[in-house]
């Protein structure tokens, strides 16, 4: 381990040169905290309706052995996922992840049904986040939930969203970090509808019904998520980017804005900076689509390094609440949640050893020869030197070195199963 030592040190000098101290940059880094979601570990099925066929636009291919089956064995995959990730962080559920023996409906869930989620992360020094469950249920059989025309149906959907709030204040007062719950609803049309108003005006009205119960701002923050299309909805989605945009500034919410809720080749790093101009609060969902919402386990490319640049440089993690959102059924579900979640940290961290202040300096002189030059150059400095010390230093593996404990926590425990 002397030549990880020795090898941050030199990337110290180096990033010391430019003015930047690596040291603090990790002291800020431990700050960060990544909202892992539970559903990658089990394909978005969850507990409350076993034999409940997915929808909403909701695809998860892949028949990967090893998805987990109950609340036991989610918990034990994601406290092994969470070894490997440095930091302390948190963990997002679905409504239908209760963790309950009782039949129970959305509409009646309390707080008690997670009682045990919130013990278990207690013990690992965890938050949670939480999301009412607006798919993949008889209810939301007609591709309408909380905007649909039948007001027995929009009254189960707004009892449902009602109680999620209580939930995650719950949340936040029984462990002291701010829950985030997350309100994003798969209503449209697949073909071109006549009227495009009414069921916005129904959705709007009826968010108003969720949120007009006083929740105590310090445990929990409500965001509004859009979608541009989905399967089934590829003509109207009822929650379109300007219409939660516009509810969110209008009524004090976070936004979240989903990395594959826009048009294919649309991008949500430009948007981070100009959203947080009018509200106080972003919720991200991390995710790499491919052509479309595929949800691809995310990676370090482009994209995910411009999100992290676009917080770090214009100062906005302490205003952003970072989660993953993707599933993928054809590799290890335990692999997907590090991979992701590592290179999510890798994206901040390489953002964090840039030195913003005299990019921003030569920008705003017109020196743009130089900025390139720079931005070009310290894509070969050796942030990966600064993460595998991160690594070491927070008691997770270095470089591929977990891969072999997955693999191993594959054959003994996940083929069991």
């Amino acid at each position: 381990m002397n030549e990880i030592n020795e090898a941050y040190e030199l990337a110290k000098k180096a990033y010391g040169r430019l003015g930047v101290d690596t040291d603090k940059v990790l002291d800020a880094l431990k700050e960060v905290k990544i909202s892992l979601h539970c559903w990658q570990g089990d394909d978005v099925a969850g507990f409350l309706f076993k034999d409940q066929a997915l929808s909403g636009g909701i695809q998860v291919t892949g028949n990967y052995p090893g998805a987990a089956r109950n609340v036991k064995e989610l918990r034990q995959d994601m406290e092994k996922a969470l070894s490997f990730i440095p930091g302390r962080h948190k963990v997002n559920l679905h409504a239908i992840y209760a963790d309950t023996e009782e039949k129970v409906d959305l509409d009646q869930l309390e707080p008690r049904h997670f009682e045990g989620w919130v013990e278990w992360a207690r013990q690992q020094g965890l938050g949670l986040d939480f999301n009412p469950t607006c798919f993949s249920h008889t209810k939301a059989d007609s591709g309408f939930t909380i905007s649909s025309g039948d007001n027995e149906i929009r009254d189960f959907w707004i009892r449902h969203c009602s109680k999620s709030r209580r939930i995650g204040e719950y949340f936040g007062r029984e462990l002291g970090q701010t829950c985030v719950t997350n309100f994003w609803f798969p209503d449209g049309y697949k073909d071109i509808p006549v009227d495009r108003e009414a069921p916005r005006q129904r959705m709007k009205s009826a968010l108003d019904q969720v949120f007009s119960e006083k929740i105590d701002a310090r445990y929990n923050i409500d965001a509004v998520e859009s979608k541009v299309f989905g399967i089934g909805t590829e003509s109207y989605v009822v929650g379109s980017n300007e219409f939660c945009l516009g509810y969110a500034i209008r009524n004090n919410k976070a936004v979240c804005l989903d990395a594959g809720h826009f048009h294919p080749t649309e991008v949500i790093s430009d948007k981070i900076a100009t959203v947080l101009m009018f509200t106080d609060q972003l919720l991200l969902h991390v995710s790499r689509p491919v052509r479309w919402d595929s949800d691809h386990v995310v990676i370090m490319d482009d994209e995910l390094n411009q999100i992290a640049q676009s917080l770090v440089r214009s100062k906005l993690l302490d205003r952003t609440h970072i989660g993953l959102d993707f599933f993928d059924g054809s590799i290890n579900r335990i692999a997907a949640w590090v991979i992701g979640s590592r290179n999510m940290i890798k994206a901040l961290l390489k953002a964090m050893l840039e030195p913003a202040g005299e990019l921003k300096k030569l920008e705003l002189e017109g020196d743009y020869t130089s900025r390139l030059a720079m931005l070009e150059e310290l894509k070969t400095y050796p942030f990966g030197a600064v993460w595998d010390y991160y690594c070491k230093a927070m008691n997770v593996p270095v470089k591929e070195a977990w891969l072999a404990e997955v693999k191993k926590y594959e054959k003994d425990v996940l083929s069991g199963r």
